[in-house]
């Protein structure tokens, strides 16, 4: 019997096991993980869409016993939402979105080269993914180095909120930093020139009180710290692995094709959850209302149906901003122009600074993950 969740450290080539189940399931029951995975691009859009297969609940009823501040993050992040609240929370992360100041990308990325560069090496993922798209972000609305610092510190205890089931040292460990984590975030909103009239713009919109409004402002701030952490890191670091595999860093254009092509060829994220709300069909077959949904996305982006050669990395291809690694409908990601953005400056960057790149292992390793898919390092050389 198939199994459709797998830790990514496990397998060495899941895109294989993608185009078996493309071909023979592309609507698959998993019994013994009781979901149902979908693989067929068609079908996937479909879910995404669907207004009625909701985003499951993670912590119902507080069973975890976070304390106040990690469930008010929890709660109000834009991405675990449904129904009114996920539209409200989705339009004051837009709006933080457009009160972002722009920042030096490049001064950023050569200070973290510059900290950790030894004898021309480095570890592109420890020295520079996991901290350069953080970095952007807290840069952009001002926070202060000491609490750059702490952020950076404690990003990955804070990610692993988003964990459905978590240990009771995660537990313990996330509500020990949540608190100062949210009173730092909610002291810089306060000290912005935008946040005010921001503040009083969603007052006067929407039937919230006060308390509410900054509860969700707050915590979607710290939903992109663990956005960027995660998915931004898996960008920049598959991005570099493709861009060095098939040597397209000739110019920024070059860069910008390769970032759209690799969220297509090799996607950070692999997989997102869904539960359906009614009975939901999809061609001949019926999901039933409460059974789980898990989309491979990562699947339905090599899906013959939709991409010609999709095993072949090809930039040029017509289609390729057409990926779901962003997802597609409501709950599309709002960091798409961020993400890429700061991918094309990051790797141009490097490639105009040092004109010889050198991956110096090729046997890269995966963080044990179900959902995404992170190298652990990548060692490479720089002249």
């Amino acid at each position: 019997m198939t199994s459709t969740l797998f830790l990514q450290s496990d397998v060495q080539d899941p895109y294989s096991l993608y185009q078996s189940m493309l071909n023979k399931n592309p609507i698959y029951w998993d019994e013994d993980n009781k979901i149902w995975a979908i693989y067929s691009y068609e079908y996937c859009v479909e879910i995404l869409k669907n207004p009625e297969a909701l985003i499951p609940v993670i912590n119902l009823n507080n069973e975890q016993k976070l304390n106040k501040h990690a469930l008010d993050i929890l709660t109000n992040l834009t991405r675990l939402s449904n129904g009114i609240q996920h539209e409200i929370n989705r339009e004051i992360a837009n709006l933080l979105f457009q009160n972002m100041k722009s920042v030096e990308i490049n001064t950023i990325l050569s200070q973290l080269i510059k900290d950790d560069l030894i004898e021309n090496k480095i570890d592109w993922v420890n020295s520079v993914c996991k901290k350069l798209p953080l970095l952007v972000v807290l840069k952009s609305f001002g926070f202060a180095a000491n609490d750059c610092a702490f952020v950076l510190d404690e990003i990955e205890v804070l990610v692993k909120i988003m964990l459905p089931d978590k240990t009771e040292k995660q537990i313990k460990s996330i509500n020990e930093i949540s608190e100062t984590l949210f009173l730092i975030t909610e002291k810089q909103l306060s000290e912005l020139d935008f946040y005010n009239h921001f503040f009083n713009k969603i007052s006067k919109a929407k039937v919230l009180p006060p308390d509410e409004i900054k509860k969700i402002t707050i915590s979607n701030v710290i939903g992109l710290f663990i956005q960027s952490y995660d998915a931004g890191r898996g960008i920049l670091s598959n991005l570099l692995l493709q861009i060095i595999d098939y040597q397209t860093f000739n110019n920024k254009t070059e860069i910008q094709k390769s970032i759209i092509e690799t969220l297509r060829f090799d996607p950070p994220i692999h997989n997102t959850r869904r539960i359906a709300n009614i009975d939901i069909t999809l061609g001949e077959t019926t999901i039933k209302k409460g059974e789980k949904i898990v989309v491979i996305l990562a699947a339905a982006n090599r899906d013959p149906k939709k991409f010609e050669n999709e095993s072949d990395f090809d930039i040029e291809r017509f289609n390729n901003n057409e990926h779901l690694t962003f997802g597609v409908g409501g709950h599309r990601c709002v960091a798409k122009h961020f993400s890429t953005h700061l991918a094309t400056e990051a790797l141009w960057f490097l490639y105009e600074q040092y004109k010889t790149i050198a991956l110096l292992e090729n046997n890269i390793e995966y963080e044990p993950m179900i959902n995404a898919r992170l190298p652990k390092n990548i060692w490479i050389s720089v002249q």
